[in-house]
């Protein structure tokens, strides 16, 4: 499978949805109204909560690009605020409020939407959580009643599954934090100085890892991805689209094929809001994000073939 298989194309229709838990206003207000000090405190207590009271050199290796000291900044500190039990579930009141006011009354309890819930929960239930942290903490919470935040806490799991994913490529391949980011800079996905400052790595980090990069023959002396480095690139997506393939396999073909039918409106809505901001860190933008057909999930390999 490659960048244009059955995983990446699920991933662009679905990421929208999910980010509402970042950029939207209903998510930070339900951060400060737990006590959370700040957006960053918020944000790692909302992303983390699913894995328990954990410390904060576990959510540095979970979400892997962030300084320690930045997440050491929110927690545990965060916790003494609200137990995660409180803060998933003021997550998930957050959610509900923030698909009615950007959907609608009318449209969230809409057929439609119950419908693609069921079929992303289907889809979330099937993903293989081994060795995937946050995957495998999302995917065992309880199911919602709400459709609409059903729908969004199956996009969460499936999005964290591939994330796990993703970063165990980037460890095989040698890509470490800071360097994953400069990649994705290179790729024109992301600003550097919005990645470097909101994950908190200062300049000479920044450079250590381009001038890594540079050594490897991947980055030039502009800072821009070399053919080798756009090879290794490719196949590191590649990868990750392949280890996040098996939820679409077994929801099988046509039910994936109608799950993006569905979701391709829903994600236009969120897009059309401007909610979510045009170079944001999660490297999604209207640009990139394209709605494009989906392949048959049942042609997808198991193994990337060459990039």
């Amino acid at each position: 499978m490659n960048g244009d298989g059955v995983a990446r194309t699920m991933w662009e229709l679905g990421e929208p949805v999910h980010d509402l838990v970042y950029f939207s206003p209903e998510a930070r207000a339900a951060a400060d109204g737990l006590g959370m000090r700040g957006f960053g405190m918020g944000y790692f207590a909302l992303r983390a909560a699913p894995l328990g009271p954990v410390p904060a050199s576990v959510v540095t290796g979970a979400f892997y690009v962030f300084h320690p000291a930045r997440v050491a900044g929110a927690l545990p500190d965060a916790w003494g605020y609200a137990d995660p039990a409180a803060v998933v579930a003021a997550r998930a009141r957050a959610m509900d409020a923030a698909l009615t006011q950007v959907y609608g009354a009318e449209r969230v309890a809409s057929a439609d939407l119950t419908e693609a819930a069921d079929l992303a929960w289907r889809a979330a239930g099937a993903a293989d959580t081994a060795g995937r942290v946050l995957g495998a903490a999302n995917q065992a919470l309880d199911r919602p009643d709400l459709p609409h935040v059903r729908l969004w806490q199956a996009l969460t799991t499936l999005r964290e599954h591939r994330g796990d994913g993703h970063i165990a490529v980037l460890v095989a391949h040698g890509v470490g934090p800071v360097a994953a980011m400069v990649l994705k800079v290179a790729a024109g996905e992301s600003d550097a100085d919005l990645l470097r400052l909101g994950r908190k790595w200062d300049a000479d980090a920044w450079g250590a890892a381009v001038e890594d990069l540079r050594g490897r023959g991947w980055l030039d002396a502009d800072g821009h991805l070399t053919t080798a480095g756009a090879v290794a690139r490719a196949r590191i997506e590649a990868e990750t689209d392949a280890a996040a393939a098996r939820p679409w396999r077994a929801l099988g073909t046509a039910p994936t094929q109608r799950l993006a039918d569905l979701l391709a409106p829903l994600s236009r809505t969120v897009l059309d809001t401007g909610l979510i901001p045009s170079g944001n860190p999660v490297g999604l933008t209207d640009g990139v994000w394209t709605g494009r057909p989906v392949p048959d999930a049942g042609s997808c390999p198991t193994a990337p073939g060459p990039a």
